[in-house]
């Protein structure tokens, strides 16, 4: 639930509320927004207001004005960057994160509203992020997860949610929100970031178990939510938490590390099987997975590349020395 930011100075809530209702961005992006600009608030009245840094997280910002905004130059943006390294921990991804923030904040006022002739974020670097690969599971071991779903309960609707992630690489967010009129034949209509809807293609297996679960559901009475499709205990939509949670149990029960695992993971593994074993082009794999940039699904190549790397490592003549020479040169 987005706060009503009454923390805060008026031009960062006119573009809170901007980002929210013009540019539709999603609550939790509009969250992070709102953290990160309140820190950075805190961070200018304690360097330039005098305010006791021991309070920081007492500090109020609703009185800084635009004026105070417009004193700000790259100087104060660089030693805000690393005040929250050094005195905050901020890692480099939390780093990044809010000079995007800062970055946006100030292009709404250079830009849209025209408040500011100079734009000092337009020229503030961003750390740079070593990127990683995603954790995911192998073929085998995914079939291993799908086979652990036992039990007395909910067997259907936790078999279903499982294979949904890892055939068609749903967000979390993405799969409690289906409902069931979003399914129609073999197509699956999610809302996805920043509100965006997007058709998934569903193949046998996805509409085998949904047909499975539908069939448990239609005998549930006094469901609280009609509109939802997966259902919780109470017969209410079912929540991330306790997808979350059983995706830890399952986990757990196939043999596998609970902590390294999560539905985000399941939605690399989805992605990485179709890229590995599907051979599915790197373009559509972005419409599936509802990326927005092309450079957020590449990832997936890399991960191909690291195989091929790892195959040619595995060569049983890749430890082969040359010959020491011996006697006189």
């Amino acid at each position: 639930m987005v706060q009503d930011f009454k923390d805060m100075p008026d031009i960062a809530v006119e573009f809170l509320n901007y980002m929210l209702t013009i540019k539709n961005k999603s609550i939790k992006t509009i969250q992070e927004y709102y953290y990160d600009l309140r820190t950075f608030f805190r961070y200018i009245k304690v360097t330039k207001y005098n305010a006791n840094e021991k309070d920081f997280e007492d500090i109020q910002v609703n009185d800084i004005s635009l004026d105070d905004i417009k004193k700000i130059d790259l100087t104060d943006l660089y030693s805000y960057m690393a005040f929250v390294s050094r005195d905050r921990d901020n890692t480099a991804v939390t780093r990044a994160r809010k000079v995007a923030s800062l970055k946006s904040f100030y292009k709404y006022l250079h830009t849209k509203l025209k408040f500011i002739e100079y734009n000092p974020a337009a020229e503030l670097d961003s750390p740079k992020i070593v990127k990683r690969l995603p954790r995911y599971l192998n073929l085998d071991e995914s079939v291993q997860l799908l086979n652990s779903v036992d039990g007395k309960k909910n067997v259907e609707r936790d078999f279903a949610i499982l294979v949904l992630f890892l055939n068609c690489g749903l967000r979390l967010s993405e799969l409690v929100g289906i409902n069931v009129n979003h399914i129609r034949g073999d197509t699956l209509t999610v809302i996805g970031k920043g509100n965006k809807e997007r058709t998934v293609y569903l193949n046998q297996a996805c509409k085998d178990a949904i047909a499975a679960y539908l069939d448990k559901r239609n005998k549930m009475m006094n469901i609280k939510d009609p509109k939802a499709l997966f259902l919780s205990e109470r017969k209410t939509r079912i929540s991330p938490k306790t997808v979350q949670y059983l995706v830890k149990k399952y986990i757990q029960a196939s043999g596998l590390d609970p902590d390294k695992y999560s539905p985000h993971k399941l939605r690399h593994t989805a992605a990485t099987l179709m890229y590995k074993h599907g051979h599915v082009d790197i373009r559509a794999l972005q419409a599936i997975l509802g990326h927005e940039s092309i450079a957020t699904t590449e990832i997936y190549t890399h991960i191909d590349e690291e195989h091929l790397r790892q195959a040619v490592q595995s060569n049983p003549l890749s430890s082969i020395k040359p010959k020491e020479k011996t006697g006189n040169p």
